[in-house]
């Protein structure tokens, strides 16, 4: 039997999805599952929701218990085999309005500002502080246990967990599993999904679709970058950044074009306001989403639970793939953000790059890429080095670092003076108040 602990529980739907796919597993079922979370409601709503799909799919054979607050943080992973991490570090109010409300005072504007950007550097930075902590518990009360991290920053979170501490770590994120199918969907090629054959790898967010064939072994890229450039010339649509990609540096990438639309100097810029329209870039997309959802939480907890009806399908997250695969020894392949030790041969060794990783009962073991099309690298490059200053930063608290990564970035460097990078950056850090108290 083993013992999954989830880490910030109170991200109720996620968590569902993640544990409900274990109560769905043959290999994981009976599991024991301890949610953990400083938020008693959210804690309280995550219990009732995966009690009544325990109930109603899994027979009451997962034990579910719930630990809140730091103080039985402790317990809740005392011999954990398998620990997720989904917390949010300040939530969306205070931290995520004053991460996109005081950079709007510089001149610069955002679209997520959860992975990349000033909106990304800053929740690095207060995110690293409370995974050392989980670190040091894991050490002590599970120190066999794998680190499956979804929280954003993924490249930065993930990259100070595996060089920083004796933690064993992966990165996850979905934008792998549906980045090929969202491509084709989006160009009328759906006859092309079944049997098709890919590789993907580069950065988290920033991993680039490489080979996409039909299951004869045909190149797809001729196909896609006749119809990604039609389909930008004449409409409208959600994934014009990411057809632009296709169309300057001939591959398609692995996460949103609202994400990616603030990962480089190229598509929000105060002097050409024109971009915003002509690439349909949805600023301030994140927080209208925390708004929208806060608004309907409480009615979408009751069409969860159902009236007590509530039932799970196994999800595309790969948390509960990794587990069985670990547990069965039986292999699972999965696109997974770990060290690069020497998998992509033209990123540097301390990066955190997401590539293919064979799991089993060994553990995670990735693959081996080769070299990146030059241009794919450079691109990159421009977010490893924000990423790796991050977590310099983190690291040695010193302020110069955190300058650093905000020059470094690109979007951030392209829009202001290095003064007032300075300037926003010190205003950031006294607004986040204790959440940073350890960069003053």
């Amino acid at each position: 039997m083993a013992k999954i602990t989830f880490m910030g529980a109170g991200s109720t739907v996620f968590a569902r999805n993640v544990l409900g796919d274990c109560m769905c597993s043959p290999a994981l079922c009976d599991s024991e599952i301890a949610l953990y979370d400083i938020d008693s409601q959210r804690l309280e709503d995550s219990q009732v929701i995966l009690s009544a799909i325990n109930q109603n799919v899994n027979q009451g054979r997962a034990k579910i218990k719930t630990y809140l607050g730091e103080k039985n943080r402790k317990e809740a992973l005392r011999g954990a085999d398998f620990v997720v991490n989904a917390i949010q570090v300040g939530g969306y109010d205070p931290c995520t309005v004053t991460d996109f409300e005081i950079p709007k005072k510089y001149g610069l504007r955002q679209t997520i500002a959860d992975s990349l950007g000033i909106g990304g550097i800053m929740r690095g930075l207060r995110t690293i502080p409370v995974l050392e902590d989980f670190a040091r518990d894991m050490e002590e009360v599970c120190p066999d246990a794998w680190f499956l991290n979804y929280t954003n920053p993924m490249g930065i979170l993930s990259g100070y967990m595996e060089r920083y501490t004796g933690v064993k770590t992966v990165g996850l994120c979905h934008s792998v599993q549906v980045c090929s199918k969202t491509l084709l969907e989006e160009l009328g090629m759906e006859d092309k999904l079944e049997g098709r054959i890919e590789t993907i790898a580069g950065i988290n967010h920033m991993a680039w679709l490489l080979k996409i064939q039909d299951k004869d072994g045909n190149d797809l890229y001729p196909e896609i970058r006749k119809r990604a450039a039609e389909k930008n010339a004449k409409e409208k649509h959600n994934d014009m950044v990411r057809f632009e990609y296709i169309r300057r540096l001939g591959y398609y990438c692995t996460e949103s074009s609202e994400h990616n639309a603030e990962y480089n100097p190229f598509f929000i810029k105060e002097k050409c306001p024109e971009l915003i329209d002509q690439y349909n870039i949805p600023l301030d997309e994140y927080p209208r989403r925390c708004i929208q959802q806060i608004q309907d939480w409480g009615e979408e907890k009751k069409k969860i639970l159902n009236n007590g009806e509530i039932t799970h399908e196994r999800s595309r997250e790969y948390a509960s793939y990794i587990m069985e695969a670990m547990v069965t020894n039986e292999p699972y392949k999965i696109g997974g953000n770990v060290i690069n030790t020497g998998l992509i041969d033209n990123l540097p060794s301390d990066a955190c790059v997401e590539v293919p990783c064979l799991i089993d009962g060994s553990g995670v073991t990735p693959c081996h890429v080769g070299r990146l099309p030059v241009q794919l690298a450079a691109m990159n490059m421009t977010n490893i080095n924000t990423q790796l200053l991050t977590i310099e930063a983190a690291r040695t608290r010193k302020r110069e670092a955190i300058y650093q990564a905000a020059m470094l970035d690109p979007h951030t460097g392209a829009e202001l003076s290095i003064d007032a990078i300075v300037k926003m950056c010190d205003e950031l850090i006294e607004a986040h108040g204790d959440y940073m108290k350890m960069y003053r």
